[in-house]
């Protein structure tokens, strides 16, 4: 990276994003998830939203544009919020931070399928299987009391919805879009879609909120959900998509340490194997390609023209 400034954008998210699974689950002490999303959502909104107006950012105006939003608004942020708090009532925070490091290998998978991504190497290939090997350590399936349960699946198909909606912004928003605005319009329609949902989602659970809940669900939606956003967007702007999405190979280590320091969970052999071969599965098929030496026309003509004096003479 370029600038300090960078850096200093890079390790931030890591920690904010990373540490997001122990505030989940120290906010399932006082809410239901769809009620953490709720709040969650409309804290960063009220922040994005707040830049906009400050920076003077327009918003869609256009029911196009908006309709196109939805996607992203539900499998970016209104779904996986809600698994994400679903997952973490079964599984530790560590596991599902772990889980969620599998979202770049569903959005190589998607982008594949549908065409937007041109068929992986040995290399990348590689990493998409061992990703997906790791994801199976994890699971640990040949166990009987192992993790293949509804909340390690939740927190799966989070990291997969996560994935849905990368590749839809890939490919039908960005160039279109400030990156405040697709932040502040994401967030927006997301927190309208979990406001319908709250009465058929577990959102009218009697709520039980004390300091701790209180505290975790404000840093989730302030710093969790508006500051990282802002973050990430600048962070794509100065150092390009490659860079940033690497943030995610810290997540799950972030993840297991603070939940094994201040959760006191359990970090046993099979959940770092898994980790680790998640996590080198991620790299390999981050891995590009090393494109062909182009040859020069001149170059070229003076190979000809040496032959062509060799077969003369």
């Amino acid at each position: 990276m370029r600038s300090l400034g960078s850096w200093v954008r890079f390790v931030s998210l890591a920690l904010i994003w990373g540490s997001s699974f122990l505030w989940i689950k120290i906010s399932l002490g006082g809410l239901s998830p769809t009620q953490i999303a709720l709040v969650r959502l409309a804290l960063g909104a009220s922040v994005i939203i707040g830049l906009a107006v400050l920076t003077h950012t327009r918003l869609p105006h256009d029911r196009a544009t908006w309709l196109k939003m939805i996607v992203p608004a539900l499998f970016g942020s209104a779904l996986p919020f809600i698994l994400f708090g679903l997952g973490e009532r079964g599984v530790d925070s560590g596991v599902a931070g772990v889980l969620n490091a599998t979202t770049p290998l569903w959005a190589l998978l998607i982008t594949l399928v549908i065409g937007t991504e041109r068929k992986p190497g040995a290399i990348r290939l590689t990493g998409l299987l061992l990703g997906f090997a790791g994801t199976l350590v994890i699971f640990a399936p040949w166990h009987a009391a192992g993790l293949a349960s509804w909340g390690a699946l939740a927190c799966l198909v989070a990291a997969i919805s996560y994935a849905v909606s990368y590749a839809w912004i890939g490919r039908y928003l960005v160039g279109r879009l400030s990156p405040v605005a697709i932040s502040a319009s994401q967030t927006s329609g997301a927190l309208v879609l979990v406001a319908v949902s709250m009465p058929f989602a577990g959102g009218l659970e009697p709520v039980k909120i004390g300091f701790l809940p209180l505290v975790a669900v404000s840093i989730l939606g302030i710093a969790g959900t508006g500051v990282a956003f802002l973050l990430n967007n600048r962070l794509i702007i100065d150092e390009g998509v490659t860079t940033a999405t690497s943030v995610g190979y810290l997540l799950p280590v972030v993840s297991v340490l603070l939940g094994v320091f201040f959760l006191h969970e359990q970090l046993n052999p099979r959940i770092v194997a898994g980790m680790v071969i998640v996590l080198v599965g991620v790299a390999l098929s981050r891995r590009r390609a090393t494109p062909a030496p182009v040859e020069r026309p001149e170059l070229i003509q003076t190979s000809l023209r040496s032959v062509a004096q060799r077969d003369s003479s």
